[in-house]
């Protein structure tokens, strides 16, 4: 018999799952908020979405397989193809530009480290149909008003912001050729995580001089959009990209979020579809992996699905995040403790409870009762553990005594106070409901 799940996933025993609930109750919100809406498409599609978009290597990182119809399949690994898939069946129809978010459960196989497992739940949003830098400043503001909603500041999370464009137009200032550029991206996106000397030597192989590595490693390691343009603001394309970062920075400002973002151009996201702006989030301390990621892909659209229409997303996956709030304090979800725990009098009748539990259960408590005779010391402890908030014992006679059991805490306070007042007998608060179905 299995010990436990496989390699890589989870089980959610209620306390994990009320976690999970909590990211996802957030996630909705503010992506709601931002006036976008919800999609989902199926967990398993065509191996090919996924080699068309990435290339044959993506199969050795997929669970694929052959089904009973012979289709090349593979359970999704991402969401984007998927997205970009169903926008270009319906393409003509859709209001644009297309503001979409979805939750779905991704898997892929791979080595499982700290942050990475082998399956996820992730937050997508999309903005298809816009291709001016408001749309990518709208963006990122979803991505940080959510680190906001979580209690988080711009001292915990930190958004590092990049533009390919702006970088690719450096690096030819610098003197790499239009074939080698894919090949730097490659090097500077590792660049954080080897030694300086391995990436020197990478770049030396890529027919960098030593002047430009050395140049592009400052530019690597902090740089403001004024040192750019007194650097290199003389090279069109370079000014370009600086005038519509300029931009995007003053909508940052607008949104409210700017104090959370800073430029730095080792981003530069490893898929080679992003075009334009990207961007990460990263804890301050730099203890985990990224919390988020995304940016401009306004050409994959048109790979993918033949629709030629600037687009751009993020995906922010639950694992990294809820590793985050569980380190700094803010990961406390409730598991669904019951408003009320309703017992029958000592020697009373059960069905006295099951018809208080009923009534109080139509107007939208959350109500728990034993399910067999017990002593009220024993169920006054069993509300206890359940973490109730009322216990409320049904007489003989029908009279009800509401007690609190523990104090009342934040947003379930709003509900307990709907029935701070409840009647004071079964056979009237059994009326109530079926007269007004409200306690207020």
């Amino acid at each position: 018999m299995a010990q436990g799940a496989l390699p890589g996933f989870r089980d959610f025993y209620p306390a994990e799952f009320a976690q999970r609930a909590y990211i996802a109750r957030i996630w909705r919100e503010v992506a709601r908020r931002y006036a976008f809406v919800e999609y989902d498409g199926p967990p398993l599609e065509p191996l090919e979405l996924y080699t068309r978009k990435s290339g044959d290597e993506i199969v050795g990182q997929l669970y694929n397989f052959t089904d009973k119809g012979g289709r090349a399949v593979a359970l999704r690994p991402e969401m984007t193809p998927t997205l970009s898939r169903m926008v270009a069946a319906k393409a003509n129809a859709l209001r644009k530009p297309v503001r979409w978010f979805s939750l779905p459960q991704l898997f892929r196989y791979e080595r499982q480290q700290k942050g990475r497992l082998r399956e996820h739940f992730q937050l997508n949003v999309d903005i298809v149909g816009e291709k001016d830098v408001t749309a990518d400043a709208e963006l990122l503001a979803v991505a940080i008003d959510i680190m906001r909603e979580f209690g988080l500041s711009p001292e915990d999370v930190r958004a590092r912001v990049s533009d390919r464009r702006l970088l690719r137009a450096l690096l030819e200032r610098l003197g790499v050729s239009e074939e080698k550029l894919p090949d730097v991206f490659g090097v500077i996106d590792k660049i954080e995580r080897q030694p300086r000397a391995v990436s020197a030597e990478k770049l030396a192989a890529l027919g960098m001089s030593t002047e430009s590595q050395e140049a592009l490693f400052r530019l690597m390691e902090g740089v403001t959009l004024e040192a750019l343009r007194a650097a290199y603001g003389d090279t069109p394309a370079v000014a370009e990209r600086i005038a519509d970062l300029e931009r995007y920075y003053s909508y940052l400002g607008d949104l409210g979020v700017a104090d959370w973002v800073q430029l730095d151009l080792s981003i530069v996201r490893g898929l080679a579809y992003y075009t334009g702006i990207v961007f990460e989030l990263f804890d301050a301390q730099g203890e985990f992996r990224a919390i988020c990621g995304g940016g401009r892909y306004d050409n994959l659209l048109k790979s993918l699905g033949d629709v030629d229409l600037p687009a751009l997303g993020f995906g922010m996956g639950d694992v990294v995040l809820g590793e985050l709030l569980r380190a700094r304090g803010l990961s406390d979800a409730p598991i669904g403790e019951p408003d009320f725990w309703v017992a029958a009098a000592e020697n009373g009748d059960l069905r006295d409870a099951m018809r208080a539990a009923s009534a109080l259960r139509r107007v939208g408590a959350s109500v728990e009762y034993a399910l067999r005779g017990q002593t009220i010391s024993k169920q006054r402890k069993a509300a206890f553990s359940a973490g109730a908030t009322y216990f409320v014992t049904v007489a003989q006679n029908g009279a009800i005594e509401l007690d609190e059991v523990q104090p009342v805490e934040g947003a379930r306070s709003s509900l307990v106070d709907r029935f701070a007042h409840m009647p004071k007998t079964i056979a009237s608060l059994v009326a109530l409901v079926r007269d007004s179905n409200t306690l207020s």
